[in-house]
């Protein structure tokens, strides 16, 4: 469910935490943490739960927690990649967030994580990718080895159904005959 200011202080109540300070608590933690894989993961998974609700956008983009979700996408943690390309699939509907996640060279990660061995991530870089694509990235995002990917994922529905409708829906929006044609 969405929060909006009221809901948000009913949820909170007068000595709960505010949202900003609590995620700002989250941000500073996993900065701290630096030996600790698992605390990390369990930090990281939390701030992208928080990245599905636009009542949050502004405050994971004044924490930089949008970079802080491309940068996992280059570690060599699975699980940190999974939820850091997770964060971004759950926040970047919002063209704002799409824009700084293009800016900090997040599509090319994103395109990278398709061949990840690990379902979940793969189903995020694909809906990430169907949202951050737009006229001015379009270039970037279908290309031919990207169309590839989606056409064998979109074929391969009798092996993972949720890679195959993610991947048609890329392609009928991004790729379709009519798309291709109206240029």
């Amino acid at each position: 469910m969405f929060t909006n200011d009221r809901r948000q202080e009913e949820r909170t109540g007068r000595s709960g935490t505010p949202r900003l300070q609590y995620l700002q608590e989250l941000v500073t933690r996993f900065q701290s943490t630096t030996d600790d894989e698992e605390a990390k993961e369990k930090i990281v998974a939390n701030l992208a739960n928080f990245a599905y609700d636009p009542y949050n956008y502004a405050f994971l983009r004044q924490l930089n927690v949008l970079e802080l979700f491309v940068d996992c996408i280059t570690e060599p943690n699975e699980k940190l990649v999974e939820f850091g390309v997770g964060g971004i699939c759950n926040c970047c509907a919002d063209p704002a967030n799409a824009a700084i996640i293009a800016q900090c060279g997040g599509i090319s990660l994103v395109i990278q994580c398709l061949s990840s061995p690990v379902r979940n991530t793969v189903n995020y870089a694909i809906g990430s990718l169907y949202y951050l694509c737009n006229a001015s990235n379009k270039k970037e995002i279908v290309k031919p080895e990207v169309v590839d990917v989606m056409k064998r994922y979109a074929a391969a529905e009798a092996v993972n159904v949720s890679f195959s409708n993610l991947a048609k829906a890329f392609l009928d929006k991004h790729v379709s005959e009519n798309n291709l044609k109206a240029k």
